[in-house]
């Protein structure tokens, strides 16, 4: 555990400096006074926490510290705690149900979030836990993505139901289910498109491969999941409401926080979207994807130390 709580502090220290340092400077100098109050709020919304959150949360501040001396590292951690509390609810492992035989995963996003990648890891954590998993490559559009997941059925074991470049994806769909049924497997994971150059076709496309899918299994896909790249800030709003329009997104996963100083982008989703954050990634190993927790998340925003779980 200790070396996950490393990783996370490590990936949101871009984030976290800007803020250190910032509400570290205006309150060597000052009180919180109306001007410096500003100033924070300003850092807040700089780190993509979202103007109502950051609004919200440096008007508690006021009413609790106005006109008071105060340290930086008490503020840090009076946001922490608010950012935590507000998160908690939302922090929810993916949880497989081990009675729906396959449990289909969709996963969708925008090309270049992570979709492929987050995939193999994620196999390879339930591999570990002794599930059978199977991959169907959906993403018939690029050569290079069914080619990136065949790399991971490889280094993962996991069977990979491919076609040639351009085929039906909705037809790979349906033979992915049939093998998956056959074979037994607990899981299907199904990689699709993210091109968003014709927005209008790949969103009828992810509704007809959902149409397949319910004609197989009427309950599922029994999760549909968002990867969203940190790094691209408040266009992930965007991203979640495109998507959202065409399929029943059930939780999302937030990849490259390590890559960003935009880390607070997981405070404005929640609070917009109320949707389960479900993993975050801070960098390349299969490790640093982990089950998003709340205190750890927020603490390592602020730059505080993180806790071990007790």
């Amino acid at each position: 555990m200790t070396g996950w709580l490393e990783r996370i502090k490590q990936g949101l220290s871009r984030t976290a400096a800007p803020l250190v340092s910032g509400i570290g400077g205006l309150l060597t100098k000052r009180r919180l006074d109306k001007d410096t109050l500003q100033d924070i709020e300003d850092l807040l919304i700089m780190a993509d926490v979202g103007t109502k959150t950051a609004a919200a949360m440096t008007a508690e501040l006021a009413k609790d510290k106005f006109d008071k001396e105060t340290t930086d590292e008490e503020v840090r951690a009076f946001f922490a705690d608010r950012i935590a509390r507000k998160l908690e609810p939302f922090a929810k492992p993916l949880a497989v149900d081990p009675d729906k035989k396959p449990f289909v995963i969709l996963m969708v996003g925008v090309n270049g979030a992570g979709k492929t990648t987050t995939i193999g890891k994620m196999a390879r954590q339930m591999k570990e836990k002794g599930l059978k998993i199977s991959f169907a490559a959906a993403d018939t559009f690029r050569a290079a993505a069914v080619e990136q997941l065949k790399v991971w059925g490889e280094r993962t074991g996991c069977p990979v139901v491919s076609k040639p470049t351009g085929a039906d994806a909705a037809g790979l769909v349906f033979d992915a289910l049939a093998a998956a049924k056959k074979n037994g497997d607990d899981v299907l994971f199904i990689d699709t498109a993210g091109r968003l150059q014709n927005k209008s076709e790949l969103m009828e496309e992810l509704q007809k491969i959902v149409r397949i899918i319910k004609k197989q299994i009427p309950d599922a896909p029994h999760a549909c999941l968002q990867v969203l790249d940190a790094t691209v800030g408040q266009n992930a709003h965007s991203q979640v409401k495109l998507f959202s329009q065409a399929v029943p997104v059930t939780g999302l996963i937030l990849t490259k926080l390590d890559g960003t100083a935009k880390g607070g982008v997981a405070v404005a989703l929640a609070d917009e979207f109320k949707l389960p954050l479900h993993l975050i990634g801070v960098g390349e190993q299969i490790t640093d994807l982990h089950p998003f927790k709340a205190r750890d998340y927020a603490a390592s925003l602020m730059g505080l130390p993180v806790k071990e779980d007790e």
